[in-house]
């Protein structure tokens, strides 16, 4: 030994830059990873959602009412969407989440205003993410001073005058205290379900493939589905504990509403834990060690977290970031989970989140047993 060398450091310096070229999947998640949390926190994540779904009912048809909807189409936080025929029909579009809100201008409106006696338009707002109406329900502050300006001249002046033409009702609904907890704690199902099931999967094949133990499981006749059952059913009774576990917690700890929809949302759960597990089996057939696994399953969890709507309202990103959260499956799992707890939604209100959970389901699977058929020749 003749001391400490620059140029031993240096040899050692260049065979690991070449051992990180050499691994794609890392060198890739070192360069790829900062950048798409700089474009997906500088892009697609907006506290403050705009442009929101509004379902109208308008029991009247007046100068007043098409004044109210004109300031509600000029607004930046309404898009007028659907006009309803009914209360029935408001109310069945809210609780499906086809709209954020509903509003209603009653059929005797005009007489109210037109005699200053107390006249009111009903705002309903989809309240179970407090976070994505706040903004707007601050907005429809100014609406009564603004809306009829331009309506209220000559002998209806004096109702310009002093206190607002009308008042603005708002009914907050599935979350009227605006609790976070009421939203938050149930997208954790969908969060904790995706770390745990697909990370544990994938690092659990890899490390049989690492020690060698692969190996002796494809000498015997055991077949590719086989295989895949095997390895899956025993997570999917720590996914179940796990779901019990939560629901539980939330339930007691956080006090969240379970209005019901008990069996969409067991299928909803059962579809996501299998297509979690066929995910995380599909990234061991991809990854090369442990840690390609890791890297592969945080490179899904981020938009996970990030694009499904469980920390930022969906609403709020751009049309090309909600396109992308689409593709996400916890998108679609949280959405059955909250809809069944908050709203009590069946079957027949989220089928549309569960036929893309199945699909999450068949396609996964499919390439997993794929790609593990390819492994095995």
């Amino acid at each position: 030994m003749n001391g400490f060398s620059p140029t031993r450091v240096f040899a050692v310096m260049v065979k690991e830059f070449k051992q990180l070229t050499r691994d794609r999947v890392t060198y890739a998640m070192m360069l790829g990873l900062p950048v798409v949390q700089l474009l997906l926190f500088g892009y697609a994540i907006n506290s403050e959602p705009r442009h929101l779904p509004t379902a109208l009912l308008v029991q009247e048809d007046s100068v007043f009412a098409r004044s109210i909807t004109s300031a509600l189409h000029n607004s930046a936080y309404f898009d007028l969407v659907a006009q309803a025929r009914s209360p029935a029909e408001l109310d069945e579009m809210v609780r499906r989440g086809d709209v954020q809100f509903a509003i209603t201008v009653p059929g005797d409106f005009t007489r109210r205003v037109a005699r200053g006696d107390k006249a009111q338009i009903l705002v309903e707002v989809d309240a179970a993410d407090p976070s994505a109406t706040g903004a707007a329900v601050a907005a429809l502050a100014a609406l009564p001073n603004q809306a009829l300006v331009n309506d209220l001249k000559g002998a209806l002046s004096p109702r310009a005058m002093g206190k607002a033409p009308f008042e603005v009702v708002v009914h907050r609904r599935y979350n009227p205290e605006a609790i976070t907890a009421y939203n938050i704690v149930p997208g954790l199902l969908g969060v904790i379900l995706s770390m745990t099931l697909v990370m544990m999967t994938a690092l659990s094949v890899t490390r049989e493939a690492e020690r060698g133990t692969m190996e002796s499981l494809l000498a015997t006749p055991v077949e590719p589905l086989e295989v895949m059952v095997g390895k899956l059913a025993p997570y999917v009774v720590v996914g179940v504990v796990q779901t019990v576990i939560i629901l539980l917690l939330a339930r007691f700890l956080f006090d969240v509403p379970m209005l019901g929809g008990w069996l969409g949302l067991t299928l909803g759960i059962s579809l996501f834990i299998v297509g979690s597990l066929a995910l995380g089996f599909l990234m061991s057939t991809l990854a090369r060690s442990q840690l390609q696994a890791m890297q592969m399953s945080v490179f899904y969890i981020l938009p996970s977290i990030l694009l499904s709507g469980f920390m930022f309202p969906f609403r709020g990103m751009p049309a090309w970031a909600q396109a992308i959260g689409e593709a996400v499956p916890v998108t679609h799992f949280l959405r059955v989970v909250r809809g069944a707890l908050l709203k009590g939604q069946g079957i027949e209100d989220m089928w549309r989140e569960l036929l893309a959970l199945v699909a999450f389901v068949c396609v996964v699977t499919a390439l997993a047993m794929a790609r593990y058929r390819r492994t095995l020749d």
